[in-house]
């Protein structure tokens, strides 16, 4: 008698479809809570953790380690890109929890106690993982400053915070060279300029236009003397005053009214003649009763 029979793969295909629509119909539910704030199920965590190992894993051992992994200068570049990009989910040397790494599940690991695998700290790092908080980095962010801070990740677990921070600061701050960030690099607390396509760098001293987009009739930003008591700029007035401007010391300015001048006076206004343009018939005069010759 055959193991497998017409009847056994009948009852198979059965609960198999039974299976997918009972699947189908649970995850329509909408019943199971997808909130961040509530924890999964043991079994579904459990398998959720072993998906994600296991297709780290596979992955990231194909990769060939740098030779000069530990290079001093590799894991002090790589700590200025994880003091400005990881240290809101997986923390500094001596820091509490923050705001982030408190509201995301699964929660990131604290790197500063741990130690993670150079092949899979560089795999993650640039791929990200799916449903969770940690992004691609490698979209935005070049191979080698990858591998950087992945050397870094391997010292950062034995970094004291003041070790940590004399680090960061000799470190020339953030800076990966990717297609949106290429020609940055920013100071520790520094701001970070991210423009897709336009990549600048700016020279010490140089600054951006400070009128860029504000009202054309707005007062300009200007500096005021030493002691100038607080006051409102009043908006620049198009006309000129009347009087004398004086300017004080402290920057106010008093206009004194004009002297006044003596109005000049008014010719008498001429009577137009009423017939002018109009073409009048000639008159005799009338006779006086003398005889006149001319």
């Amino acid at each position: 008698m055959p193991f497998v029979t017409r009847k056994s793969l009948l009852t198979l295909s059965i609960l198999s479809g039974v299976a997918i629509v009972a699947a189908a119909g649970f995850v329509w539910s909408g019943i199971y809570n997808i909130g961040a704030d509530d924890t999964h199920t043991k079994p579904v965590y459990a398998l959720l953790q072993t998906l994600r190992e296991r297709s780290i894993d596979t992955r990231a051992h194909k990769l060939q380690l740098p030779a000069n992994l530990n290079d001093p200068a590799r894991i002090r570049q790589g700590a200025g890109n994880y003091n400005a990009m990881c240290t809101g989910c997986h923390l500094t040397p001596g820091a509490g929890e923050t705001e982030l790494s408190k509201g995301l599940y699964p929660a990131p690991p604290n790197l500063t106690k741990e130690t993670v695998d150079a092949h899979e700290a560089f795999w993650v790092i640039k791929h990200g993982i799916k449903a969770s908080g940690m992004p691609a980095w490698g979209k935005s962010m070049d191979d080698e400053y990858i591998w950087n801070m992945a050397a870094f990740l391997q010292a950062l677990p034995k970094l004291t915070p003041e070790q940590y921070q004399a680090l960061v600061a000799s470190s020339g701050g953030h800076s990966h060279g990717g297609g949106e960030s290429e020609g940055h690099a920013h100071a520790e607390g520094g701001e970070d300029h991210h423009d897709e396509g336009d990549a600048h760098a700016h020279t010490e001293g140089e600054e951006h236009n400070a009128m860029a987009g504000m009202p054309m009739d707005a007062p300009k930003p200007h500096s005021h003397p030493s002691g100038t008591p607080p006051h409102v700029d009043a908006p620049k007035d198009t006309k000129a005053p009347s009087g004398e401007v004086h300017i004080h010391a402290d920057g106010k300015k008093h206009v004194h009214d004009a002297k006044p001048t003596a109005t000049p006076a008014t010719a008498k206004p001429t009577t137009a003649d009423p017939h002018a343009g109009m073409d009048m018939p000639e008159t005799e005069p009338a006779s006086d009763g003398h005889d006149h010759q001319h």
